[in-house]
């Protein structure tokens, strides 16, 4: 007969705290989630998670986590939902200016030299950054010898990149990123504005491909110029950290060029000496080794 020295109101029984309780119901979540749908997001930073994850207890009307389990294993269309909201997209159009000018300024000679150009917008969410690099490209001569690659495990705000449809009153915003980061046109001529909402011309949009890509259980797939991934690892732990690195040096041809998001940096990974830094403010790297 199995048998325990716990017994209701002994204070060992009582010593499962709540915060602890939750840690193990976030902890079967995740472990349901990559089992059933190979999603894994395991090794994402906790704070940030447990956030996104009590939002989406409250979204779907339940009381718990355990509940949340439930309804995300046994509801597809539920699932989707979670993934969405674990993965909320914030971005826009030349976000942060003074690194796109920097790329201008530091990276595009580097790209003049090579007789085609690969580039991987790692994380790319709803396409803002992907179609400001492709105007980038564009207005230096480069975009007919480029591909880029805009990957999100987002199935949704993927479908929104590739349509290329934005809200009109961001417009404004977008314009003076644009001209702070270097714009050497009219940004209204890159788009069409129709009711409340603007779509960007279809020749940006000719040689970007748009895929689903899981950093966390993904590999490469190719060889890239540029890999842009820009305020996604903040969100992950120190080893899905390194493995993302160790998944970008793979993926970088010799003297590749590396752009991190303002708060992420190569540093204390085991790939800091493989790179040397072409502007450390902006956080654009150059592969060497």
């Amino acid at each position: 007969m199995f048998t325990n020295n716990w017994e209701f109101g002994d204070p060992a029984f009582e010593d499962v705290s709540g915060s602890e309780l939750e840690t193990i119901e976030i902890e079967l979540l995740l472990s349901g989630i990559h089992r059933m749908y190979g999603y894994d997001f395991r090794n994402y930073a906790l704070p940030s998670l447990r956030r996104r994850i009590w939002h989406h207890v409250h979204a779907e009307n339940v009381s718990t986590i355990s509940a949340l389990q439930d309804k995300v294993l046994h509801d597809r269309e539920c699932f989707e939902r979670f993934i969405y909201s674990i993965s909320i997209p914030v971005t826009e159009m030349f976000r942060d200016p003074e690194l796109f000018l920097a790329f201008r300024r530091k990276v595009v000679p580097l790209l003049r030299t090579y007789p085609y150009i690969r580039i991987w917008h790692a994380g790319c969410s709803t396409g803002e950054e992907v179609y400001s690099m492709a105007i980038l490209l564009h207005e230096e001569g480069l975009y007919e010898k480029a591909r880029i690659y805009a990957t999100d495990m987002n199935n949704r705000s993927l479908q929104q990149a590739k349509e290329g449809v934005y809200e009109i009153s961001k417009m404004k915003q977008y314009t003076k990123n644009y001209l702070e980061a270097g714009g050497t046109g009219s940004f209204s001529e890159y788009y069409t504005a129709k009711y409340n909402s603007v779509i960007f011309q279809p020749y940006l949009r000719k040689n970007i491909i748009f895929a689903e890509h899981n950093l966390a259980t993904d590999t490469s797939f190719n060889e890239f110029n540029v890999i842009l991934c820009r305020n996604v690892m903040i969100y992950f732990n120190d080893e899905l950290r390194d493995h993302v690195h160790g998944l970008f040096h793979e993926s970088l041809s010799r003297f590749g060029v590396l752009v991190l998001g303002a708060k992420e940096s190569i540093h204390f990974t085991r790939y800091s000496d493989c790179y040397e830094p072409l502007d450390r403010v902006e956080k654009i790297y150059r592969k060497v080794k």
